[in-house]
């Protein structure tokens, strides 16, 4: 079905996206990949391109567009090349929109024109040894010593960890408050007792850096608290639909290039003097996945006209979320079969795609969690 949620200043986007990848992406990825993290160089090149803080205010070099078709094009492009990219997501839709509708003029004014220029690299600390989706089972504490709070505690599957300059970390800074004790603290490389841990050894997606992170009597200014204190729960919940669509495009989008590369796959490859593709079972499959894909782009489109409008609800974000990380798992699954022995060689995309794709349904909440997000608001 033809698109119509993208305007020509959304396409040209798509094609500066395009020409960062061939350009500054490409030549590296093999070198990204074996050494298992893409260097600090690459959010550099994808400021200068106006990747990056396209969302974020003029005056601190941003683009200054509340657009998340913007974001939707770049997760697209992404996710269409591979997974050894930059993690541009996190960055605009993750992390990005914390900075944004959080920061006071000062916090601004110190931090905004390096995330802009992809000199500043971001995340954020939710997860814990000890605590994944139930945000309420955090225990790292933050302890008010007067100007400054004391951090104590480890976060765990943190993306950007290893390269991230500046790192939200979600706080309890009440344990008697319920959901009302959890801060947002902003904590910069070099302070004292902030130490990484060990990237993290995954079974895909080598050249995203994922850590674990300590702190052990880190002293963080107040002036570093984003938001209000005793707000980080409910912030949380405000930021957690985008970066919930934004997997959802990633993965939709990352299967279809899978889907399409194994469709030309199909009618390359023969099999008793007729290429694979023509027998009645492997066209079933190639058009079922064909179908399936469609349908998932049809509901992200519907949902980027929703955040367009401002009424994008969780719920609608939970139903994409794990929907289109399912399906894409699904369809991945049912390619490396198409490909037989070759689906299994890692000189094949769809063999590396298999792998990357599992963390999809298991990041930004699982599909259990969505289902249960889902199921509660049918008043279950």
């Amino acid at each position: 079905m033809k698109r119509v949620i993208y305007d020509a200043e959304h396409e040209q986007l798509r094609e500066s996206t395009k020409q960062y990848l061939e350009r500054e992406v490409a030549p590296h990825a093999e070198k990204w990949e074996r050494e298992r993290i893409v260097d600090r160089s690459a959010y550099i090149a994808a400021g200068k391109y106006g990747l990056i803080g396209f969302n974020m205010p003029e005056e601190f070099g941003g683009g200054g567009s509340d657009d998340f078709r913007f974001n939707a094009v770049i997760a697209e492009e992404f996710a269409k090349w591979g997974n050894v990219t930059p993690a541009l997501s996190l960055q605009n839709d993750v992390v990005g929109p914390y900075f944004k509708s959080l920061a006071n003029n000062e916090q601004k004014a110190r931090w905004f024109p390096g995330i802009i220029s992809g000199e500043t690299i971001v995340a954020i600390a939710m997860t814990e040894p000890g605590a994944g989706s139930d945000l309420a089972g955090i225990t790292t504490s933050g302890v008010r010593d007067g100007d400054d709070w004391i951090i104590n505690g480890s976060k765990t599957f943190i993306s950007s960890g290893i390269n991230a300059d500046l790192v939200v970390v979600v706080t309890r800074t009440d344990p008697a408050a319920g959901h009302k004790g959890f801060s947002l603290l902003v904590v910069e490389d070099g302070m004292e007792g902030f130490t990484r841990g060990r990237k993290l050894d995954k079974m895909g997606l080598p050249a995203q850096d994922t850590a674990e992170l300590h702190f052990e009597n880190v002293r963080v200014p107040a002036a570093n608290l984003l938001g209000r204190e005793g707000g980080g729960f409910y912030q949380l919940m405000q930021n957690l639909p985008s970066e919930r669509l934004s997997i959802a495009i990633s993965a939709i989008y990352g299967a279809r290039e899978t889907w399409r590369q194994t469709l030309q796959y199909c009618k390359d490859r023969k099999a008793f003097g007729h290429p694979i593709g023509s027998f009645q079972h492997n066209r079933f499959q190639l058009a079922e996945m064909d179908t399936e894909l469609e349908i998932g782009e049809a509901y992200i489109d519907r949902c980027l006209h929703a955040v367009v409008a401002g009424d994008l609800t969780a719920i609608e974000a939970a139903k994409a979320k794990w929907w289109c990380t399912e399906t894409a798992k699904k369809v991945i699954d049912r390619c490396v079969q198409l490909h037989g022995g070759y689906g299994y060689m890692n000189e094949y995309r769809v063999a590396r795609d298999y792998v990357d794709i599992r963390i999809q349904t298991i990041l930004g909440g699982t599909t259990e969690i969505m289902k249960e997000i889902i199921g509660r608001d049918l008043g279950l």
